[in-house]
């Protein structure tokens, strides 16, 4: 019997939690004239999501992860790697004849893919700007291309000048739709929202929430419905427990799958401890690398998430308290939510509890 959960790369077909509306108008907004900027916290699926939009569009996509490249020339070699990767040399070869600066390609006779790289230059926007221009030239030629740029708050990290530099340039374009990822919700919206920013108001804004409780739990018994005849129990208790956080709910499903597999007393709070024994060195090292004050705040939101603590020390200054939850947000150990915040990742939750009691482990889990 196969496991109907997967975590940790990109889902698709039936492991794809249908989120009915949110692809119907993430498509509605890349089939018009208009760029898309998509948001959510990490791991709530905008990935799956796009890449399920584009599979309906089948549109040429060109996709690029920001916190992966280190400057101007890294990004416009990238974006012409995967421009080469989708068109035919002999349709590309055309346009790039008119690059100020030619690149040098080559065949990687290891992988069979073509290799890119640039001469060093004093000015890298020539060369950004010649690849942009030449996905614009392809749109005329064909199939509107889709560029998605995911992370996309890390545009000014990469060159304080870059996001004044993209816009000029993709203004401009008329084949082409834009898609802006970002997981930074705060960082995002400055972006996008701020007055002077040069990329206000550049596209329509999508917000990705959790996935609606009802589809979520629907998805969760019929996966476990051939297993465990209360699967509507299953379903939701595990809501509970990691919030409806897609990542989490997804990992959780898969080994309490696996444990029903072996034996049908397996219980989720074996499956829990499993998961964080697993993670044990990771966990520890992610708290060690915290400072005192977050370590501080993340026990409180605990504790007073979970009824341990009834409010919050009032001890410590908002102004250290909110520029320390800006810290960890940027740094994923939070979400915020319609409720406040939270610890994005309940197994590092149960991990911390589990270290700081000495009764039954994750006995206050539950």
């Amino acid at each position: 019997m196969y496991n109907p959960f997967r975590y940790g790369s990109v889902v698709e077909g039936d492991f794809f939690t249908d989120r009915v509306h949110d692809l119907a108008k993430s498509i509605q907004i890349i089939q018009s004239a208009n760029h898309l900027i998509l948001i959510s916290p990490r791991r709530y699926g905008k990935t799956s999501l796009i890449n399920k939009a584009v599979a309906q569009l089948k549109r040429p996509t060109i996709s690029l992860n920001l916190q992966l490249v280190t400057s101007i020339t890294d990004l416009a070699t990238e974006l012409l790697k995967r421009i080469l990767a989708i068109y035919p040399m002999e349709k590309a070869k055309y346009f790039l004849k008119n690059f100020r600066i030619a690149p040098i390609i080559s065949l990687n006779p290891v992988s069979n893919a073509l290799d890119v790289s640039f001469a060093p230059t004093l000015s890298a926007k020539p060369i950004l700007e010649d690849v942009l221009t030449l996905i614009e030239a392809l749109g005329k030629k064909g199939k509107r291309p889709l560029v998605v740029f995911d992370e996309f708050q890390e545009v000014r990290s990469i060159d304080k000048a870059l996001d004044k530099q993209l816009r000029s340039i993709i203004q401009l374009h008329q084949n082409v739709n834009y898609v802006f990822m970002g997981s930074q919700e705060s960082l995002m919206r400055e972006i996008f929202e701020r007055k002077k920013s040069p990329f206000y108001h550049f596209g329509t804004l999508q917000t990705l929430d959790l996935i609606p409780y009802a589809d979520f739990e629907a998805f969760l018994k019929k996966g476990f419905s051939p297993l465990y005849k209360n699967a509507a129990s299953i379903a939701t208790t595990i809501l509970q427990l990691t919030k409806q956080h897609p990542y989490y709910t997804q990992m959780l499903a898969f080994h309490y799958f696996n444990a029903l597999l072996h034996s049908k007393r397996a219980t989720l709070q074996e499956v829990i401890l499993s998961i964080i024994r697993e993670h044990d060195i990771d966990y520890e090292r992610l708290w060690m690398g915290l400072n005192l004050k977050d370590r501080e705040l993340i026990l409180e939101l605990i504790y007073i998430e979970k009824q341990l603590r009834h409010g919050k020390n009032n001890n410590i200054p908002n102004s250290t308290r909110y520029s320390a939850y800006k810290r960890l947000l940027s740094k994923g150990f939070l979400i915020q939510g319609k409720e406040g915040y939270r610890v994005e990742d309940p197994f590092f939750t149960a991990w911390i509890l589990e270290q700081r009691t000495t009764s039954k482990p994750l006995s206050v889990v539950y």
